[in-house]
């Protein structure tokens, strides 16, 4: 009955339910992102630096069949990984058909082609060997599609969020557990612990972790979550010194159960609310603190999309020719932190987390 009262009044949170349907949709396209980007290729990295930072809009582009190479893995490959063009994509501004060649006018810049001729035997089907290809938010300063990789960087944002949380409850639950279940000298040492780390400062022990651990993928989520225990930690303490004091823990102790089960099976279970609704908030922390650390190079590396790191790769075009290069990634980040929050605020007013 508590749990149908706990969703009745979540479903009547509007802003819970919009900041949860943001992150529904978030998390489809992380899952999905390399079969609906427009550019599929691994990390989607597909450089055509001729049409750099190119504004949104349509490119007529040539591509020619790569020597020997053909698509790689199954379709879950794909999915999990994207698949390796088969073609070079040349970008053009027109074509013709002449005797056993076909002329192209390769696009170098505004008003500056230069002629290419190519056998017809290498392109048997020429109508198909010319397409139109729409950049939808334009192009990076590596003639790269930006909505290809803000897709495929949805990834990142959503597995820094998940590993870190995991991480900080995992550690978090066991030490504040123990420190509040245990008392005396057991609590002593963990609050000393809680404390040293709460002295310093997030990104500063991030950057220590980062650099001790090196840059990369996996690296900056393990440093992120190592930093965000502290909190959850401080909550489960708080919360099991008051249930232990409970007649159900009497109860459940009188009957000869093990402290292990009381802690698992009769305390945490009655002080989940609040860690959920802590667990939503450290989502959205550890997404800023990637884009944080990503933007200032040690984070996630390149080619591997990042929101933070397209912010850093396009921030100097804010002010010149196309600021929306960092807009889009900044905006993006924007939104899907608040979809959290919106949703751990829903979340404390359904559970009636004081």
């Amino acid at each position: 009955m508590a749990h149908s009262n706990t969703w009745l009044r979540l479903r009547k949170n509007t802003m819970a339910i919009i900041g949860s349907v943001i992150i529904v949709i978030v998390l489809l396209i992380a899952l999905l992102a390399y079969l609906i980007a427009p550019d599929g290729s691994p990390n989607a990295n597909r450089q055509i630096v001729e049409i750099a930072r190119k504004k949104m809009g349509s490119t007529q582009l040539f591509y020619l069949q790569k020597n020997n190479q053909i698509a790689e893995g199954n379709y879950l490959y794909k999915l999990l990984n994207g698949s390796n063009d088969t073609v070079t994509y040349i970008p053009i501004q027109s074509y013709a058909v002449k005797a056993d060649s076909i002329v192209i006018q390769k696009y170098i810049d505004e008003d500056i082609t230069q002629a290419q001729a190519y056998a017809l035997y290498n392109q048997p089907n020429v109508k198909n060997s010319v397409i139109k290809k729409t950049y939808y938010l334009g192009t990076d300063n590596f003639g790269r599609d930006i909505l290809s990789r803000l897709l495929v960087g949805t990834r990142v944002s959503i597995s820094v969020g998940i590993i870190a949380v995991l991480i900080s409850l995992v550690i978090g639950i066991g030490l504040g557990a123990a420190a509040g279940y245990y008392k005396g000298n057991i609590d002593t040492v963990i609050m000393w612990l809680i404390n040293v780390i709460w002295s310093v400062p997030t990104m500063l022990l991030v950057f220590a972790l980062t650099i001790a651990l090196g840059k990369g993928f996996w690296q900056v989520f393990i440093a992120v979550g190592l930093t965000m225990w502290v909190n959850i930690a401080r909550l489960v303490r708080g919360q099991v010194l008051k249930e232990r004091e409970m007649q159900y823990v009497e109860a459940a102790a009188v009957m000869g159960y093990s402290n292990f089960r009381i802690i698992t099976k009769h305390i945490l279970p009655n002080i989940a609310g609040p860690i959920i609704v802590m667990a939503a908030s450290n989502f959205a922390s550890a997404i800023i603190i990637e884009a944080g650390l990503s933007f200032l190079g040690i984070g996630v590396q390149a080619p591997k999309p990042s929101w933070g790191l397209m912010v850093k790769e396009n921030y100097t075009f804010i002010l010149t020719s196309n600021p929306m290069l960092a807009l889009i990634p900044g905006i993006a980040i924007m939104v899907l932190v608040l979809a959290f929050y919106l949703l751990g605020n829903g979340l404390r007013d359904a559970m009636q987390v004081k």
